[in-house]
């Protein structure tokens, strides 16, 4: 049975630099969107990791001591001077416990990491997937501490020998990027999806002032707009688990001074207190119904001991007429929360109502007949008109995806 259409007003656009800023106001959304396709193996292209042994002398190292490592895939012809540094999502560790069983995978340690990982998407070398900026030096900058990039202890933990060195991992990899090239930069993007959304938004204006002053430089945060919201029992989960988060990886000194100085550190992860501040143009992809959000802020999984809500977030169509109300009421708390950022001539948005964690390394999701579109733009066509600011409009649809989105 489908859902019936639920209305509301969500605030989205795209924003040209320059010319006229635009919100406009979409009604009508839905919280599901058509399953993705699944993505051809040919579609994927394989790149060879970098293992950045020098950095563990500078104490910058996954939750296992192990290297930070990369992959990189050079540029050529007019992309030359151009770099994509793409970071990896894969949520956070919270606890000791937590993050000693990341520290056994490919999250928390090199060692687990394959010599190979597929670029796509955003970071793919062909223009049918990626017709602006397959050209571009790109590179997928490997997740192995737990902390987006943040955290900087200098004991080890002594009893599971287990390091918080996010910061210094983020440093030691842009000081071997720029040795590589990327100190000539012409045009630069800092983007990442989920956990890495999030070290795009807290290390955006760093970014920039690492690249030469010539150079253009942008962000783009995928699936980072995380809310404040309690649980489906009114508790406030959200804020317990980053203030662990904070607390074990030392992230206060890291954090953003604007967001620290006028706020508890357990709220300075939250990117929407972070936004604001940020100088460096910003490009928000995010899913007003997104599923990350739903399963670990209104429904975590110890709140649901019976699993009653299984059915319904493995399959929305499954949901009872009460989890619907629900949803859709977080729905609402997060348009009403993004409504609160201040309008910025700089930044672009590209909002769906889709049921769905972003990722832009997907044909499916990035550049492709299946991907969320504004106005039949993909949010990789949107994304290009916003970095090279390409002729200012409106967006003033009332259907967030072209895909078949249902309530």
């Amino acid at each position: 049975m489908e859902f019936s259409i639920f209305e509301m007003k969500i605030v989205t656009g795209l924003v040209i630099r320059m010319t006229t800023f635009v919100l406009a106001l979409l009604a009508f959304l839905a919280i599901l969107c058509a399953a993705h396709v699944l993505t051809n193996k040919d579609d994927f292209l394989y790149v060879n990791i970098t293992i950045l042994q020098s950095a563990t002398a500078q104490g910058a190292v996954c939750l296992d001591g192990s290297p930070p490592a990369y992959h990189l895939h050079r540029g050529y012809g007019t992309g030359f001077r151009s770099w994509i540094i793409y970071l990896e999502g894969g949520s956070w560790c919270e606890s000791i416990p937590d993050c000693l069983d990341r520290s056994t995978t490919s999250l928390g340690s090199s060692n687990h990491m394959k010599q190979h990982d597929f670029f796509a998407g955003v970071l793919h070398n062909t223009s049918k997937q990626n017709p602006d900026f397959h050209n571009w030096n790109r590179v997928k900058v490997k997740y192995c501490d737990g902390s987006s990039f943040t955290s900087d202890v200098e004991q080890v933990h002594p009893e599971n020998k287990l390091y918080f060195r996010g910061a210094r991992i983020f440093k030691a990899i842009m000081e071997d990027l720029w040795s590589k090239g990327i100190k000539s930069a012409e045009n630069a993007i800092l983007t990442g999806t989920s956990a890495g959304g999030l070290v795009t938004i807290l290390n955006c204006d760093k970014f920039k002032y690492l690249l030469p002053e010539s150079a253009k430089v942008k962000c783009i945060a995928d699936a980072a707009f995380f809310i404040n919201s309690n649980t489906i029992y009114g508790t406030s989960y959200i804020q317990e688990m980053y203030q662990k988060i904070v607390n074990l990886h030392g992230l206060t000194k890291n954090l953003p001074s604007a967001c620290t100085s006028v706020m508890e550190p357990s709220l300075c992860l939250f990117s929407q207190n972070v936004i604001p501040y940020i100088q460096t143009p910003l490009f928000i992809i995010n899913s007003i119904y997104d599923s990350w959000q739903i399963n670990n802020i209104l429904v975590p999984l110890y709140l649901d001991p019976q699993h009653a809500w299984a059915n319904c977030i493995n399959n929305i169509s499954r949901c009872t007429s009460n989890q619907r109300i629900i949803i859709q009421a977080f729905g609402v708390k997060f348009l009403k929360t993004f409504n609160k950022l201040p309008s910025c001539c700089t930044r672009g948005y590209f909002l769906t109502s889709c049921y769905s964690h972003g990722d832009m390394r997907f044909p499916t999701y990035w550049f492709s007949a299946t991907s969320p579109r504004l106005l039949n733009k993909t949010i990789a066509e949107a994304v290009a008109d916003w970095y090279f600011e390409r002729a200012g409009f409106q967006y003033k649809d009332p259907y967030p995806c072209a895909r078949d989105c249902k309530l």
